[in-house]
C-alpha cells in the first residue's frame, strides 16, 4: 500500500525532532524516497512553521524549546494537538471552540482527522507528537459498542497531557483518571422529551442511528428521561441509518416510524441526527404524514435543523464551549507541568498512568506534600439546549426558545 503524505511526513518530522538538523539528501535515504519528494514536503512543513530550512538542510525550530527543555504554556508557538473523528458536523464546532481558547494564549492548534477509524488513532496521535504538540484533545474515532474497549488502551500511554473530548467512559477503566469535558447527552434527550410530553403527547419514539458515541448515548438517555418524566416507554428505539449509505435500512426506518403515528401508537418523536431528520420529514410528506400537523419532531445535534422547509425543533449540545474548555483545561496542565505542580516527578498529568491511582487510596499519595500535589483530575460535564422552532407546533405554552 502506497504511503500517504501526511504519513511520511509525520515520519520526516519524526526523524528530525530526534536529531535536531538533518540533510534532505540523508532524510530521501532513511525516508525511501526521492529528495524532490522530500523537498515538497520541506516546503510544505516549513510553510506550516513545522521546520526551519537552510541551505539543503532543516532544524527542528529553536523557538519550540527553551534552555533546560521546559516552556511556558503562554510561549510563541506553543502547540497542542487535537485528533478528531472528524473536522465537519458535529466537530466542526468543537474543533472551532478549541482554537478560540488557544489563539489567545499563544498556542497553536494542529489537527489530525482519523474518519471514524479507531485502530488509525494511535498512528495520528503519534503524527500530532511528531509535529510538536506538547499536549493532546483527543477525541477517539470509536463507532461501534465495542470499539471502546478494543481501541483505548493506548490513549493512557500517551507521554503528554492529555484531555477527552466528547467520550465518556467507565468508572475503572484506564481512561477513568483522564480529564475529560463532554456533553450531557441524557439531559439534552431529557429537554426534549420533557417538551414534547408538556404539549400533551404521550411518550415520545426515539428514532436514533447507532454509529456514534453520541447515538450510543441518545439512546441510552431515551430510558433514563422516560423514567425521570414517569412515563412508561411505547415502544422499541427504531434504529435509523444514514439514507445515503443503506437507503434501504433508512426507508425501513421511515415506514415504522410511519405505521406508528398512522395508527395512533405515537404523536410525538425524537430523531437523531439533523439530516436523518430533514430527510425523514420529506419522505413522510410524501407518505402522508405532515410535521407538525400528524407528528410533532424534535431532532438532535442542531447543526442544520434551522433550515429545514419546517424548521426543526432541536437540540443543541454545546460543542464550541466543549472545545474551549478543553484547551483551556489542557493549557492549565502544561502550565502546571511547566512549573513543576504538575508533573511531581510522576504521570499523573499525563495519559500514561492518569488513568492509575494507589490500590489503598482514593486518588491520593500517603504522606504526600500536599503543596506539591496536581491539581485533581476533572470530568466536565455540560448542559444542552433546547432551540424550539415549527416542527412540534412552534412550541405553543412554551415561549420561543427552552434551555432546561
Amino acid at each position: 500500500m502506497r504511503e500517504r503524505a501526511v504519513q511520511r511526513q509525520d515520519r520526516l518530522l519524526s526523524l528530525v525532532r530526534r536529531r535536531g538538523s538533518a540533510r534532505v539528501t540523508d532524510l530521501a535515504d532513511q525516508l525511501g524516497v526521492s529528495p524532490v519528494t522530500v523537498r515538497r514536503d520541506v516546503e510544505a512543513l516549513t510553510g506550516r512553521g513545522l521546520l526551519d530550512r537552510v541551505h539543503g538542510s532543516v532544524s527542528w525550530p529553536r523557538r519550540r524549546d527553551r534552555p533546560g527543555g521546559g516552556r511556558g504554556p503562554d510561549a510563541e508557538d506553543l502547540v497542542l494537538g487535537l485528533l478528531a473523528p472528524s473536522a465537519t458536523y458535529y466537530f466542526a464546532d468543537v474543533i472551532r471552540g478549541a482554537h478560540e481558547a488557544a489563539a489567545p494564549a499563544g498556542a497553536r492548534l494542529v489537527l489530525r482527522i482519523c474518519d471514524y477509524r479507531p485502530a488509525e488513532d494511535p498512528a495520528r496521535a503519534a503524527g500530532l507528537l511528531a509535529a510538536g504538540a506538547e499536549g493532546l484533545l483527543v477525541a477517539p474515532g470509536w463507532r461501534g459498542p465495542g470499539d471502546q474497549a478494543a481501541y483505548s488502551d493506548w490513549i493512557a500511554e500517551l507521554p503528554v497531557p492529555v484531555v477527552l473530548l466528547e467520550r465518556s467512559v467507565p468508572p475503572g477503566g484506564p481512561l477513568a483518571g483522564l480529564d475529560r469535558v463532554c456533553s450531557d447527552h441524557t439531559h439534552g434527550v431529557l429537554l426534549a422529551l420533557r417538551h414534547l410530553t408538556g404539549q400533551g403527547h404521550a411518550a415520545p419514539l426515539l428514532v436514533a442511528r447507532a454509529d456514534s458515541p453520541t447515538a450510543l448515548a441518545v439512546r441510552e438517555g431515551y430510558a433514563a428521561a422516560l423514567r425521570a418524566l414517569g412515563v412508561r416507554g411505547p415502544r422499541p428505539v427504531i434504529g435509523s441509518v444514514p439514507a445515503d449509505r443503506d437507503p434501504e435500512g433508512f426507508e425501513r426506518a421511515v415506514q415504522e416510524l410511519r405505521s406508528a403515528v398512522s395508527s395512533g401508537a405515537a404523536t410525538a418523536a425524537l430523531v437523531h441526527n439533523d439530516v436523518d431528520a430533514i430527510r425523514m420529514v420529506q419522505r413522510l410528506a410524501e407518505l402522508g404524514v405532515r410535521v407538525p400537523r400528524d407528528l410533532a419532531l424534535v431532532a438532535y445535534d442542531d447543526e442544520v435543523a434551522a433550515l429545514a422547509d419546517t424548521p426543526l425543533t432541536a437540540v443543541a449540545p454545546p460543542k464550541r464551549e466543549v472545545g474551549r474548555q478543553a484547551a483551556r483545561l489542557l493549557l492549565e496542565r502544561l502550565r502546571e507541568r511547566a512549573e513543576g505542580a504538575g508533573g511531581g516527578g510522576t504521570d499523573r498529568g499525563m495519559g500514561g498512568g492518569a488513568g492509575v491511582v494507589p490500590a489503598a487510596g482514593a486518588g491520593s499519595v500517603p504522606d504526600a506534600d500536599p503543596a506539591a500535589e496536581p491539581a485533581p483530575r476533572r470530568h466536565v460535564t455540560l448542559l444542552p439546549t433546547l432551540r424550539v422552532r415549527a416542527s412540534c407546533g412552534a412550541g405553543a405554552g412554551t415561549g420561543g426558545g427552552a434551555t432546561g
